[in-house]
Parts: C-alpha cells; structure tokens; sequence
C-alpha cells in the first residue's frame, strides 16, 4: 500500500528534505582530486548529526557508511574507504540519506572530478535531466508508469541505458516504502499517483549496457562492461497543482 502523508508529516519532511540538501551541498565541492572518500563519510555524518538529525544508510542492512560514494563504473553502493582516493577525470556518485524526527529524507549527485570527457558530461547531463524532465510529468492523477516511460525514453534517445536491476522508491518513516519506482516502463500502467505520496525518484544510467554486477563486498554495485554510470536522486512530494522537491 502507498503511504498517504498527513500534512504534519510533510512539514516535517520538508524539514528532512532541506537539512539533507544543505548536507549535500557542502559535500560537492570537496570532491576534488587527492581526498579520500572516508573523508567525506565522515563529514556527511557530522554534518547530519550537528543537524539534529541521524544517517539513516549507516547500519541499513548492515551498510557500513553514512554516505554511498560510487566511482566511474561504479553504479551504487559504494563503500567509502581511506583508499578510494579521487583523480581528475573521476565521476563521483555520492548518495545519502538522513532520518529527521523520524522521516526519512534521500537524495543523490553524480559529480565531475576537475577535468572529465565529453562523453562523461554527457552522461551526467542526460542523467539529471531525466530526473528533471521525470519530475515536470509528476501530477495527481499520472500514473507511475508516465515517470518510468519519461526517464527511460530520454535516456535512450541520448544513447545511453538505463539500470533495470535497481529502482526509486516511496520514502517516509521508512527509507523505502511503496511503490517501487522503475527507471524503465510504459506510460499509462502502474499505480496512480496521489497528492500527498512522496517518492524518491533516482535514474540510474549506464553509459553502455544497463546490466551490472554487485562485487565481493556485497554491496558495491558496477557495471558489467566496465563503462561509466551515473545516478541523480531527488525525494518528491505528489502536491496539488504538480511536483515539490523536498531536497531542492
């Protein structure tokens, strides 16, 4: 069943939405040749503490971290460690989550390391205006579908694929709630959406094939053939006259 949010759930999610957002931004200009991804875990998680709020992926499922940080061919899930070390050319995924007052927030970037290929720019741009051009569709009375159908759509009249082993996902007092939000799809099929849900909309897209593979760790999700990937994420309320991104 898709959760309904009250309006005090909302206010109170909008507060998660802005607090991660505000996380986020402050991570993304240290993303820069020679730092090591530990050391941005460790700062996402002051930052989400001194915030009053807590890591809601440290300890999910036994994740180990508090920010996913997923590197070129890596798709998500990466484990921050001291030795993944950032260099030009690097494209960086970071993906995080926090639990304010109980509600959930999510929300992911993929991020160039100092001078990246075209091709690499391109991916990255397609891959956040497919979120974006997924977010305009969102309306009461769509049906999940149209935002599956859009993101895949644009995708791959760019060239590029989708990942169809992974999806986006209601969010609320749980990190993942109904539905589950493919990144692929036809319009008009699945769920229609009301006001008052909120999803967590996050297009995975792969540079060539949209298979992946999850390596020994358990978690760390690449792509089969080794090209690049890239991944946006925005968590979103279905409001009245359209969509509202609580992690603007």
């Amino acid at each position: 069943m898709i959760n309904i949010k009250t309006p005090e759930e909302i206010k109170i999610m909008r507060q998660a939405g802005k607090l991660l957002a505000e996380v986020i931004k402050k991570i993304v200009p240290l993303v820069q040749r020679d730092v090591s991804a530990l050391e941005l875990d460790k700062l996402a998680e002051k930052l989400i503490l001194e915030a009053g709020a807590k890591p809601v992926f440290k300890g999910f499922k036994n994740y180990p971290a508090t920010l996913c940080i997923s590197i070129n061919n890596e798709v998500v899930h990466g484990i921050p460690t001291q030795e993944k070390i950032f260099k030009d050319g690097d494209i960086v995924g970071l993906d995080c989550g926090l639990r304010y007052n109980g509600y959930c927030a999510d929300m992911a970037v993929t991020v160039p390391v100092g001078k990246i290929s075209r091709h690499a720019q391109k991916l990255i741009k397609v891959t956040q205006n497919s979120l974006l051009l997924a977010i305009k569709k969102i309306k009461p009375g769509i049906h999940l579908g149209d935002i599956s159908w859009t993101i895949q759509n644009y995708v791959e009249k760019n060239g590029f694929s989708v990942v169809r082993e992974l999806s986006g996902h209601g969010i609320g007092k749980e990190l993942h709630e109904e539905p589950t939000i493919l990144n692929f799809g036809q319009a008009g099929t699945g769920p229609i959406l009301q006001e008052g849900m909120v999803l967590a909309i996050e297009p995975m897209v792969n540079a060539g094939d949209w298979r992946v593979r999850t390596l020994g760790d358990g978690w760390t999700v690449v792509t089969a053939d080794g090209g690049l990937s890239a991944h946006f994420e925005h968590t979103i309320l279905v409001a009245k006259k359209g969509a509202e991104i609580l992690t603007q």
